[in-house]
């Protein structure tokens, strides 16, 4: 069954995606998207705090392509974030330039989901981007970055949205296991912290960064509309906690 839902929210992305597909038809994907997503992840979590056997924190990395790839980081922190699970960002200095991934640490089924929905994202919002003309008078890298932050701020409040929601209309079943949603859910993203904590015992929190430009409103529009659904030389990483 846990497959088949993925299957079918795997299929609810996809058709996101799709550039052929109108703004109403990729909206109507993304929210059933985010639906099922916020209700597998609430499932996965009571089956847990029933049968804590049955999962376990594990790990998984997450390249972040450029350009702006620390800001498509901050994407990742919060579909991270909404999902139960902690990122850390890695930098990895290479000659000139740098490259940059994400460590993702989380339960079995969290981690699944926001990989899932991080991929798709990217694409989507590469895609909204590129189809994007940069507004006139503005430079054309500040206003993508910009716009990259507004869309992580609005997919971060959708999840939020959705996951709640779903952890309402679980509650009455968390009851009667004894226990809450809102405890459950929280004890599994303190374990996805400890995790991260473990691994990296000398993190720290990223600095606050202050980009100009005016692509934030409307990447805070696209992330609304969004589907919810190496070489020698290379020097040690830099960790960063994102969110």
């Amino acid at each position: 069954m846990t497959e088949d839902k993925l299957a079918r929210i795997r299929k609810l992305l996809a058709q996101a995606e799709d550039p052929a597909a109108t703004t109403a038809e990729s909206e109507a994907f993304n929210a059933k998207a985010a639906e099922l997503m916020a209700r597998h992840g609430v499932d996965a979590a009571l089956l847990a705090a029933v049968d804590p056997g049955r999962e376990v924190v594990g790990d998984l990395t997450v390249e972040l392509l450029a350009p702006y790839a620390v800001e498509k980081g901050s994407l990742g922190a919060a579909v991270a974030r909404g999902l139960r699970c902690s990122a850390v960002l890695r930098t990895t200095r290479r000659g000139s330039g740098s490259d940059y991934s994400l460590h993702l640490f989380g339960a079995t089924t969290d981690l699944v989901l926001s990989e899932m929905l991080l991929t798709s994202l990217m694409v989507q919002g590469t895609g909204e981007l590129t189809r994007r003309g940069v507004p006139r008078g503005e430079h054309p890298a500040a206003y993508r970055r910009t716009w990259w932050l507004g869309f992580a701020a609005a997919i971060g409040q959708r999840l939020q949205e959705a996951e709640a929601t779903a952890a309402h209309e679980s509650e009455t079943r968390f009851a009667a296991a004894g226990t809450s949603a809102a405890l459950v859910l929280a004890d599994r993203a303190a374990l996805a912290d400890r995790a991260a904590a473990e691994a990296y015992p000398s993190l720290r929190t990223a600095a606050a960064r202050y980009l100009s430009g005016g692509g934030g409103a409307d990447g805070l529009a696209a992330g609304q509309r969004a589907d919810l659904g190496r070489t020698p030389g290379v020097t040690r990483p830099a960790r960063r906690r994102l969110g």
